[in-house]
């Protein structure tokens, strides 16, 4: 595991970095079911594929959300003796199975982003629990996890499970309390919200969270409310890093709805575009037939268009690597969002270096593009990055002396990045 960068945040609190402070880009997959529904074989399979493709960090459940304490895995074997997060069972082999994860993993360079419990056991909003946590026995089953592999060089904490602290609160902040009691050095630790809701809204600036998550979700078609989410989990103090830790899955079903269709890769590229441009540290990719690793042996959840198998080269796959190779090449660190540069009422995202030399502008729908009257009279080169090849086009017409449209494709989306540059 010696490969493996020791995270942390940067100096201006807006950005994950290694130990040497270099940007490190988090590009997570959402796997929330393969400590329960894997066999080595096919984690091996699954891993490797997802490492080649660029993904660093891998969402997993350790009290699985489909039945997790009442199914066992693949091997015959359950997480907890009478069900009691107090008493893990250690006399089977369901933590070697989750140990084998994360051997795995790191051997790949990918972290696990781990998610002690499916929140469905800690409130009873929904799901099929059963609720079995309180504020005691919380902290003893974090201190379980963090004993067993809080010396995991590829480890990152997610606390909480897609709900709603609401009057829970304090049992997800004993568990966490637990997660600290005995690492052995401090692992990143967030907070994973549920569907439109961020972790700041509830924990930011507790000392046992180090960046926010937001869960921009599967509900909402419009693009609005992911701005309005990003805008306000940048905005906080004092300032944390954030990402959107679950946007829209590819090959979801519109609003869990399959009749009205379902997301693909332009809906995906959408939405993380959009957090990242309003200063998100990076996105986690997601596919309906993954996260709950469809397959014939499972009852699907939610009309899954195909198994995990087959979903695991779809064209968002590819994008979100075009997507964090792209946000690599800039001066990451030194850039910030910054609408203020875009004519009034512009629909678009805006990052700028911090000299303005260089305006970075995500176009959603492939419209014209407004810079304000004095940001225009600087701009020297207009380029243009396609957001689905990488590459790059200087065939940017100027329709007047502040506006520019970007080249046409025949994607259902025309999405781009513009590069202004002054000279």
């Amino acid at each position: 595991m010696s490969g493996l960068p020791r995270l942390g945040i940067s100096e201006g609190r807006r950005h994950l970095v290694d130990e040497q402070g270099k940007p490190w880009y988090w590009l997570g997959d959402t796997a929330w079911e393969i400590f329960h529904r894997l066999t080595r074989e096919e984690v091996d399979l699954y891993l490797m594929t997802r490492a080649s493709q660029g993904f660093n960090v891998v969402q997993a459940v350790a009290l699985a959300e489909l039945d997790g304490l009442r199914t066992p895995n693949r091997y015959g074997d359950l997480p907890l003796l009478n069900e009691d997060p107090a008493t893990p069972d250690i006399t089977g082999d369901f933590w070697g199975h989750v140990n084998y994860v994360f051997d795995k993993a790191a051997s790949l360079g990918i972290f696990i982003g781990l998610v002690p419990t499916w929140g469905d056991k800690v409130s009873s909003a929904w799901g099929s629990g059963p609720v079995v946590f309180n504020e005691s026995n919380a902290r003893q089953y974090g201190q379980f996890l963090s004993e067993r592999y809080g010396d995991r060089e590829n480890l990152i904490w997610i606390n909480g499970g897609d709900r709603e602290p609401l009057d829970k609160g304090n049992v997800w902040r004993a568990l966490a309390r637990g997660l600290r009691d005995s690492e052995s050095f401090r692992h990143l630790m967030t907070f994973h919200p549920q569907g439109e809701c961020t972790s700041s809204e509830d924990f930011h600036g507790e000392d046992w969270i180090d960046f926010n998550m937001m869960q921009t979700g599967h509900g909402s078609t419009p693009l609005q409310h992911i701005t309005r989410m990003s805008n306000a989990c940048y905005g906080r103090q004092p300032s944390m890093p954030f990402l959107d830790g679950e946007p829209r899955y590819e090959n979801h079903p519109k609003e869990f709805n399959f009749h009205k269709g379902y997301f693909d890769d332009a809906d995906v590229r959408q939405a993380t575009y959009i957090s990242l441009f309003c200063g998100g540290c990076g996105v986690t990719y997601g596919c309906h037939a993954i996260w709950q690793f469809a397959s014939y042996l499972n009852p699907p959840i939610n009309n899954p268009i195909s198994d995990w198998q087959n979903s695991l080269h779809l064209p968002g796959v590819s994008q979100m690597k075009i997507q964090k190779d792209l946000m690599l090449s800039l001066p990451w660190l030194e850039t910030h969002p910054n609408h203020a540069v875009l004519k009034d009422n512009s629909p678009y995202h805006a990052l700028t270096t911090e000299d303005l030399g260089r305006c970075y502008v995500y176009n959603h729908d492939g419209g014209r593009v407004a810079l304000t009257t004095r940001e225009a009279s600087q701009v020297k080169s207009v380029s243009a990055f396609d957001t689905r090849t990488g590459k790059w086009s200087n065939d940017v017409p100027q329709l007047d002396s502040r506006t520019w449209e970007p080249p046409k494709s025949n994607s259902r989306v025309n999405d781009w990045v513009m590069l202004f540059e002054r000279g």
